[in-house]
């Protein structure tokens, strides 16, 4: 007896935490069901995702993806390492990942700060025209400019092109439609001017270590492979946008989480493992395909089938997390940390950059505004109706 969930249910889309848990509770998968697409297999519980995560015989391809209407030049651009697999995969990450580790991320730590108290700075002058409370959007002027500005900075956009990138960047969180498609073209210049400069003079910026990264056995990235990871930069460095947001929600709503993280600054970092855990932004993981017919969790899943991982249920499995749907800043990392950042061969490659820029603006912000509160009730925070990211529209608080 599968359950099977219809995306498009107002329930679902107003608190998939309970309707996935639900269901979990009944079944280790579920069938998900849209108009216009066909089923797709849902893992529900922590150990089968993580399994399926690590596990070969599960795919991702070209066909995991929506491609935008772009201009032909830049489709060789779309094709990251998240389509890819097998030793095309291996070798890609195995050139990229020393630009991505913690230590690295931790070494930009001084240079996000800036960007951060930038923004910050600007707040107070954003109140909205006619607020009778002083209500500023903490999305709007805050978390989402903010990993778009990071993203100019770790890759050596000049100042004076920043404006237009920061357009890019919204485009690309809107997800769809004409703007994300024009602005595609846009980034691939930007990037290919970029990596130009950093061909021609090497600096401390992520460009500079791509194009000097070097493999054992000599291989290097080519100037295309290059510009498709700044592309896919600006596309996955979308997810501290909303993190950042959910998380000061979470918070506000919290407040004896957040007199707790203003008691003990020191708990920030495993605030935002707790936070990513309980709030993290992604539902669910790209759909994977098996290479063939698979018994898995107690279901017979046919070759090709979309399959995909519900972080949010695998999250708040109570197999594996205590009193999960409780949000507890102090709680303990276990031997089995959440799967915010997916898992596996996939696991994401920029969680360390992302967990540090989380932890930067959200122990930026609270330092500078001490009587930060939410400026509408919470039901009438409004979320996007979007049954993969879990993301507010706006995110109004006073200051």
């Amino acid at each position: 007896m599968v359950p099977e969930i219809d995306l498009t249910d107002e329930e679902l889309l107003r608190d998939p935490a309970a309707v996935y848990g639900r269901a979990r509770e009944r079944s280790p998968v579920a069938r998900l069901t849209a108009p216009g697409f066909g089923p797709m297999w849902a893992v529900l519980r922590y150990h089968e995702a993580k399994a399926m995560l690590g596990d070969p015989v599960f795919e991702l391809g070209a066909d995991s993806f929506m491609r935008p209407a772009v201009p032909e030049e830049c489709l060789v651009y779309l094709r990251t390492m998240q389509e890819m697999e097998g030793d095309e995969h291996a070798r890609l990450r195995r050139l990229v990942s020393p630009s991505f580790t913690a230590r690295r991320a931790a070494a930009f730590r001084s240079r996000i700060e800036p960007l951060v108290d930038a923004l910050l700075d600007r707040l107070p002058g954003r109140i909205e025209d006619g607020s009778k409370t002083g209500a500023v959007d903490l999305l709007a002027h805050f978390a989402r400019p903010l990993p778009i500005d990071v993203i100019c900075e770790l890759v050596g956009i000049p100042a004076q092109d920043r404006a237009s990138w920061r357009e890019y960047g919204a485009a690309v969180a809107a997800g769809h439609g004409r703007q994300f498609a024009d602005a595609i073209p846009a980034i691939v210049d930007g990037a290919k001017a970029a990596v130009a400069r950093r061909r021609a003079d090497a600096g401390d910026d992520l460009i500079s270590d791509l194009i000097r990264a070097q493999a054992a056995d000599g291989d290097r990235l080519s100037d295309t492979e290059v510009v498709t990871f700044v592309w896919h930069l600006v596309l996955a460095g979308q997810t501290p946008t909303n993190l950042i947001a959910n998380a000061v929600d979470a918070l506000l709503r919290h407040p004896d989480q957040l007199a707790a993280l203003r008691a003990d600054p020191g708990l920030m970092a495993r605030a935002v493992e707790e936070l990513t855990r309980w709030c993290g932004p992604q539902l669910l993981t790209i759909p994977r395909r098996p290479r063939e017919d698979v018994a898995f969790a107690g279901a017979a899943i046919p070759k090709g089938e979309p399959v995909t991982a519900v972080i949010v249920s695998a999250n708040r499995d109570p197999r594996v997390f205590a009193d999960p749907d409780r949000l507890d800043i102090a709680r303990a990392p276990g031997a089995s940390g959440h799967l915010g950042y997916a898992h596996g061969p996939h696991f994401c490659l920029g969680a360390a950059l992302a967990r540090v820029q989380t932890e930067v603006a959200l122990g930026a912000l609270l330092r500078r505004f001490p009587c930060l509160a939410p400026a509408v009730p919470e039901g009438r925070v409004g979320r996007l109706p979007d049954p993969g990211t879990w993301r507010l529209a706006s995110l109004p608080v006073t200051l």
